[in-house]
């Protein structure tokens, strides 16, 4: 299975300062707003003297507070971890706030049943965690998406509705739309 990675260094061909991976069947929706992010922080960094791509102080609970709101359970390991699960039980998001293990995500999240994830993200130790909360606020957007059926794992098909649609603009109705003018040409009556 194919994986996108998104890393940034201190310094160019040095070792990675912090990593991301997203399995290559990571919602395209997560992945835009993630990049979104990425390149909102990339241009603030390049227009002042901050380095927030590899020095961001934004808390942690900017990343998990939207899932809380959003109905998400929370469960607290004694092992330093701390896991957040969807309503529905398909989808779930870890932090190892107690583990500094460069090696190990700090955060991760997947999407599909837990004994068979469909998609999973990893988010190792450096990784901002204002772009960690870009990508859980899209887990929880209620923004309707466009899917083909085929694109939609058989065992979740189940939950698919179809979202109404607004029009984009509404016709004022105070003022009635005038018929059209009659066309000259022969015509019939009763």
């Amino acid at each position: 299975m194919g994986k996108w990675t998104v890393t940034a260094n201190r310094a160019p061909f040095g070792p990675a300062a912090w990593r991301v991976t997203f399995d290559a069947t990571t919602p395209v929706e997560l992945l835009h707003d993630f990049h979104h992010e990425l390149v909102d922080l990339y241009l603030e960094d390049r227009h002042s003297d901050q380095d927030r791509l590899l020095e961001d102080d934004t808390q942690p609970q900017e990343a998990y507070t939207q899932l809380l709101t959003r109905g998400w359970s929370h469960e607290i390991k004694t092992d330093g971890t701390q896991f957040f699960r969807a309503p529905d039980s398909l989808s779930v998001v870890r932090h190892r706030y107690a583990i500094v293990d460069v090696d190990s995500p700090t955060w991760s999240a997947s999407g599909g049943y837990p004994s068979e994830p469909d998609w999973r993200a990893r988010f190792s130790y450096g990784t901002p965690t204002t772009l960690v909360a870009a990508f859980t606020a899209s887990l929880v957007s209620t923004e309707p998406v466009r899917r083909a059926v085929r694109d939609v794992p058989f065992h979740t098909r189940r939950l698919l509705y179809v979202a109404a649609t607004t029009p984009s603009q509404q016709m004022s109705v105070s003022m009635p739309v005038p018929a059209p003018p009659g066309l000259p040409g022969p015509s019939r009556t009763r």
